[in-house]
C-alpha cells in the first residue's frame, strides 16, 4: 500500500465520524475530554496536574493522551474530546479537508527543532549525500502529523522521492523502539521519542537551515466547532488558563518543572532538555498578524497547498474561517 492510499484511508475515516459531535451549552457540562501528548512538556500541565483547569472552569477535566494528532481528529470527530491541546497543524488540515468542522483557536506551542527525522548514523548519511542515499531505504513516519509534512519538504529539498523509500507509518514512540533494534533506517517524531532517535543516529537539517526549508512548525489548540460555539465562556476560561501558566513559566519554570514532568510521564531532566527546545508566544504576539490574525491562515494554506502538491489531500478554497481568535480575545479580558 502506498503513502497516499494509507493517508487517504485515514481522511476517510475520519470523514465518516464527523457527524457524530455533540456539544453541550454553557452552564450544563459537568466535565470535559481534553486530548494531550505524554513526553510532551508543557506549562499547561502545570495546570493539569494541579487541577487549576478545573478551579478556573467549574468542570471535572478528563485528560486523554495520544500518540499523534490525527486520533485527536478521530476522538473530536466521534465527540469523545471536546479540546484537543497542542494538536499538529498537518493532522488539523488532514482532518478538515475530509470535511471535519473544527477550528483552530489558539497557539499552543512553537517547536522547529523539536520535530525532525534521524537517519541511523552507521550508514554515513548526511545532507551532502542524502539524495543519493536514502532511496530504498525503510523510513516510520507518522502519516498526516508535523512530523509527516516535514519529512515530505526535507525529501523534496533533497530530491529524494518519497515513493522511492520504504515508508511505514508509525507513532513515534513506535519508531523510536523500532530505530533503536536497528528496524528501520530512518525514522521522524518529536520529543521524547526523538531524543531517544537521536541517540542512535543524526539528523539532516536543523535550526535555521531546517526552518528555511520546512517553515514554522508549531501547534494549535484545537476544538469541533460546535462544542465552541455552544460553550464559548468555557473555552474561554481554559484558554485563560493556559496563559496564565506560560505567563508564570517565563519566570518560574524551575519550581513547574516537577509537575510538569509528571503530568508528561518523563523524568525532570528529560523535560528541562525537551522543553528547552519550545516557544510560546505572548498573548500579545498571538493576538498579532503573526500568529492568529493572519499568520496562522497564511501558513495553513500554504501547508494545505503543500499537502495538496504531494497528492495528500484536497485543499480548501480559503481556510481563515477555520481559525477563530475570538476566544483567545475573550480570554485576554478575563
Amino acid at each position: 500500500m502506498t503513502l497516499t492510499t494509507k493517508l487517504m484511508g485515514a481522511v476517510a475515516g475520519v470523514a465518516l465520524l464527523t457527524g457524530a459531535t455533540a456539544a453541550v451549552a454553557d452552564g450544563h457540562l459537568e466535565e470535559i475530554t481534553v486530548a494531550y501528548f505524554l513526553e510532551w512538556p508543557t506549562p499547561n500541565q502545570f495546570a493539569q496536574q494541579n487541577k487549576l483547569y478545573e478551579e478556573a472552569m467549574g468542570v471535572k477535566i478528563n485528560w486523554v493522551s495520544f500518540d499523534a494528532g490525527t486520533a485527536m481528529s478521530a476522538a473530536m470527530a466521534s465527540g469523545d474530546v471536546h479540546i484537543s491541546y497542542s494538536q499538529g497543524v498537518t493532522p488539523f488540515l488532514v482532518a478538515t479537508a475530509a470535511g471535519q468542522d473544527l477550528k483552530a483557536i489558539d497557539v499552543a506551542v512553537s517547536y522547529s527543532d523539536n520535530d525532525n527525522c534521524v537517519v541511523r548514523g552507521s550508514l554515513e548519511i548526511d545532507a551532502s549525500n542524502a539524495g543519493a542515499e536514502l532511496p530504498g531505504k525503510q523510513v516510520g513516519v507518522p502519516l498526516g502529523t508535523a512530523a509527516h509534512s516535514g519529512f515530505l519538504a526535507q525529501m523534496k529539498h533533497f530530491g529524494v522521492d518519497p515513493e522511492s523509500m520504504k515508508i511505514v507509518d508509525m507513532a513515534p514512540v513506535d519508531s523510536a523502539a523500532a530505530f533503536a533494534a536497528g528496524e528501520l533506517d530512518m525514522a521522524c517524531g518529536w520529543s521524547g521519542p526523538l531524543q531517544r532517535m537521536k541517540e542512535h543516529g543524526n539528523v539532516l537539517l536543523e535550526g535555521a537551515e531546517k526552518e528555511a526549508v520546512v517553515g514554522r512548525v508549531f501547534d494549535v489548540v484545537s476544538i469541533p466547532a460546535a462544542f465552541g460555539a455552544e460553550n464559548p465562556e468555557l473555552v474561554a476560561k481554559f484558554l485563560k488558563v493556559n496563559a496564565d501558566m506560560e505567563e508564570k513559566y517565563r519566570t518560574d519554570a524551575e519550581a513547574m518543572f516537577p509537575d510538569i514532568a509528571i503530568a508528561a510521564g518523563m523524568d525532570v531532566d528529560a523535560v528541562k532538555s525537551t522543553a528547552a527546545e519550545f516557544g510560546y508566544p505572548t498573548m500579545e504576539e498571538k493576538l498579532s498578524d503573526y500568529w492568529m490574525a493572519g499568520g496562522v491562515t497564511e501558513y495553513m494554506a500554504s501547508s494545505a497547498a503543500k499537502l495538496e502538491e504531494a497528492g495528500q489531500i484536497t485543499a480548501l478554497d480559503d481556510y481563515a474561517p477555520l481559525v477563530d481568535g475570538s476566544y483567545l480575545e475573550a480570554a485576554s479580558k478575563m
